[in-house]
């Protein structure tokens, strides 16, 4: 029984793997204006910056695509592991990535005044209290700016304002987050039995959940500083994944980094050829099939748990 969920993981992986290439191609290929598969080729191979399809493909096309992969698994990674170990997270990187510390501190800070223990009813308060407080701020600072358009355009989620020196920022940080997410993997699992039986497993509970909070800090705040706040991604990947793999967080943790990053690059084509040439925010995308998937999931009491 053991080695044949073992067998189901790999084919899960390879065929998940097989398929975020495949999409990774369908994204350089699609978009809003039509490029012959033969210029794609000959920009990806040969290019040619004066030929201004060339150019869309190196300078758009190509970075948009590595950004949906890399801030996809990082949405479904970040809320992953929020929900294991119990630790919820709400215009550049590095000021998202303190944005989303900042918020991810105030939430854990307000579970453990007074010692007392993280449920999720006080989870989702103190995180819902938090995100209106950081609303009421980015709403201020908009009106402030004279920015409302620019911010309303980034909080309905989407990458196509990625280039490649957004990325040579973003990506090292990313690939350290989920590296470290593979490595906490096991940590993660015991952290999902909860606090008393992972103590009695000879976890450090306390450490252990405070590197799963840097590491959420990491992957959302970079996730987020790319695409948006999309969450739906990490809402919905990781449930499904675990209708495939199991429970254990040592196979879902890999299998919602590559999920995540599939759904993410096949949400982004979409919002490119629904209304072309218009961009429909990727955002939006999830939202129509996130909500009505997510109440059906509620609804059944078992988002995310065992």
């Amino acid at each position: 029984m053991k080695k044949n969920g073992h067998v189901q993981f790999c084919l899960f992986i390879l065929t998940g793997i097989a398929a975020v290439l495949a999409a990774a191609i369908l994204s350089l290929f699609m978009g809003s204006t039509n490029i012959s598969w033969q210029t794609v080729l000959q920009a990806l191979f040969s290019p040619d910056l004066a030929k201004h399809q060339h150019l869309a493909i190196i300078e758009l096309r190509l970075p948009r695509t590595l950004g949906d992969i890399l801030a996809g698994a990082s949405f479904a990674l970040a809320l992953c592991l929020a929900a294991a170990s119990q630790i919820n997270f709400s215009l550049t990187v590095f000021a998202s990535f303190l944005g989303a510390s900042m918020a991810a501190l105030i939430v854990f800070g307000l579970l453990k005044i007074n010692h007392r223990k993280t449920d999720s009813v006080r989870l989702v308060l103190a995180g819902s209290a938090v995100s209106v407080f950081l609303t009421s701020i980015c709403q201020f600072i908009s009106i402030f700016a004279n920015i409302g358009q620019d911010l309303t355009f980034w909080t309905a989620g989407g990458t196509a304002g990625i280039r490649m020196d957004q990325l040579t920022i973003a990506a090292p940080v990313i690939l350290f987050g989920l590296i470290s997410a593979l490595l906490l993997s096991r940590k993660i699992s015991l952290l999902s039995l909860g606090d008393d039986t992972a103590r009695g497993l000879g976890l450090d509970v306390e450490r252990s959940t405070w590197l799963s909070l840097f590491v959420v800090m990491v992957l959302a705040g970079s996730a987020v500083s790319l695409a948006g706040p999309i969450a739906f991604v990490g809402l919905l990947v990781p449930y499904f994944v675990r209708f495939f793999v199991g429970g254990d967080y040592q196979k879902v943790i890999p299998g919602s980094m590559i999920a995540g990053a599939l759904f993410m690059v096949l949400a982004d084509v979409a919002a490119r050829v629904i209304n072309a040439p218009s961009e429909t925010p990727v955002g939006l995308i999830f939202a129509v099939i996130g909500v009505p998937v997510f109440i059906w999931i509620a609804r059944k009491g078992d988002i995310l748990s065992d």
